[in-house]
């Protein structure tokens, strides 16, 4: 064996190993379990077998927490402190971008196993979908709302992507779009269905 065979294979078995490990232990980082650190939940004595999923409503990683941020950035709208708007707006959009993200993952590792359970993994993938194509349209009025068309106009249009432009709020991103003289063909056109 020479020596550039010897090299390649060590470094082959390096790069390997380090991609087995965590990306956390790779890092040189200590790992904390979060299980251990979450207050135990009161067993419900009149039925003690029904597990319940835990945490759900505190965690922002989930639709109520998707929610709470677009609450906070509704408020915010409301007293025209737009700068917290557009930060509360752009948080809520990533939460219901990576849940629909985590929810068609499940679907996909569900389909053909459990019907059921990647049915109600898809559900959730479509409402949070929907949820963060509204939020990305308040934030694209908010932008409009400061006069930032060029801030706008990117996020109706990745709306009307997402949603198709026959769909209620396709429809109203590219009204959107053309009252900001983006587009000059108006849609839906007068007259035809």
């Amino acid at each position: 064996m020479n020596a550039a065979t010897l090299i390649r294979l060590t470094s082959l078995s390096l790069i390997v190993s380090l991609g087995l490990l965590s990306p956390t232990y790779a890092e040189g980082k200590k790992v904390s379990n979060p299980i251990s650190q979450a207050k135990p939940k009161p067993i419900d004595t009149n039925q003690p077998n029904t597990l319940t999923p835990t945490g759900t409503s505190n965690n922002l990683l989930s639709i109520e927490g998707g929610d709470r941020l677009m609450k906070e950035s509704t408020e915010a709208v409301s007293s025209q402190n737009y700068a917290l708007a557009v930060k509360k707006l752009q948080e809520a959009r990533q939460v219901y971008n990576q849940l629909s993200s985590f929810y068609q993952d499940l679907n996909s590792s569900f389909a053909g196993i459990d019907i059921r359970a990647a049915d109600t993994y898809r559900k959730n993938a479509l409402t949070t979908a929907q949820k963060r194509d509204e939020a990305t349209y308040q934030l694209a009025l908010v932008h409009r709302a400061q006069n930032q068309p060029e801030l706008a106009i990117p996020l109706l249009v990745q709306i009307i992507k997402s949603q198709n432009p026959t769909r209620e709020l396709g429809t109203k991103a590219y009204q959107q779009l053309f009252e900001l003289g983006f587009v000059d063909v108006p849609f839906p056109r007068q007259g035809k269905k």
